[in-house]
């Protein structure tokens, strides 16, 4: 596996007029990664998309994809990607075959063995006219044509619009597999629960700044869980408020429900030499919450 970066942005900045879509980016995404690119709608995230692909031109600062510079190489880098644009558009009298045949034929051939096993794994029918199908179909034709020629770098934006549940997770497996054989993805979406499945790390933009690059793990282990501990007499609830990241203490007789963001062993060590714990139950911790307060306008 190569140490080059799949993706890497330094200080990628583009504005329309007064309207500072992308701020100073600075990036790396690795091979065999799989990195989830979250933020509100209008965050920047498509515009960073299209300015890495060469599609639009940065006001300031620079992109590469496998080392090669975005600009300059733009035709070569294109023969080693694949791309789910955010408005997947398509020829609405072709077929969903004759789509893939156009694009088979723009790459130089492709495994068509290969492109029948992507289909049986999305469920799409490749028979009726693109026009006909409803967009979580249509957007099944437009994954099947970005992972058809196994590119090194599979860049999408918002891909699971539109698709079933079933089809979500066929989808994500896909995903781990690309990311298992040393190749990239880079995922952007606006929905949490579409990334956190997959992603290692994630990168959040609000507008067009990046704010945070987490691992999912340690964002996990930042999120606050809801605790409930049950005893066989009654507890005093000042007992809890002054332990490390313990909040919001409710105390009902034997029952104490609080939040707590600290480490589950310290608050289970000092609760166990004061009173007799019978019984515990935690919710998992709960990350869409961590991302709304990144999401949030704030100082």
């Amino acid at each position: 596996m190569t140490d080059t970066p799949s993706i890497q942005t330094i200080g990628l900045t583009k504005h329309y007029g007064d309207v500072k879509a992308l701020v100073d980016l600075d990036l790396e995404i690795h091979p065999g990664e799989i990195f989830g690119f979250l933020g509100p709608n209008g965050a920047g995230k498509t515009t960073m998309i299209r300015t890495i692909l060469d599609e639009i031109r940065p006001t300031a600062g620079s992109a590469s994809i496998l080392g090669l510079d975005s600009q300059e190489k733009s035709v070569e880098i294109r023969r080693s990607i694949g791309y789910v644009p955010g408005d997947l558009a398509m020829y609405p009298n072709l077929t969903g075959r004759d789509t893939i045949t156009y694009f088979a034929n723009l790459r130089g051939g492709v495994d068509w063995g290969y492109v029948d096993e992507l289909a049986e794994r999305l469920d799409a029918d490749l028979s009726k006219k693109v026009g006909d199908l409803s967009s979580g179909n249509r957007q099944k034709v437009g994954l099947i044509q970005a992972f058809m020629n196994r590119p090194d770098v599979l860049i999408m934006d918002e891909p699971s619009s539109g698709l079933d549940p079933l089809v979500q997770r066929e989808f994500q497996a896909m995903m781990r597999e690309v990311a298992k054989e040393g190749r990239t993805v880079f995922l952007s979406s606006h929905t949490l629960s579409e990334v956190q499945r997959v992603a290692g790390r994630v990168g959040i933009i609000r507008h067009g700044l990046l704010i945070a690059v987490e691992e999912v793990s340690s964002l996990r282990s930042k999120a606050i869980r809801k605790v409930d501990l049950f005893f066989d007499d009654e507890v005093d609830g000042g007992v809890f408020e002054p332990l490390p990241g313990v909040r919001d203490v409710t105390v009902a007789n034997h029952h104490v429900t609080l939040s707590f963001d600290g480490q589950m062993e310290t608050l289970l060590r000092v609760v166990s030499r004061r009173y007799n714990l019978l019984d515990i139950t935690t919710q998992e911790a709960d990350l869409e919450e961590i991302f709304l307060t990144y999401y949030r306008d704030g100082e």
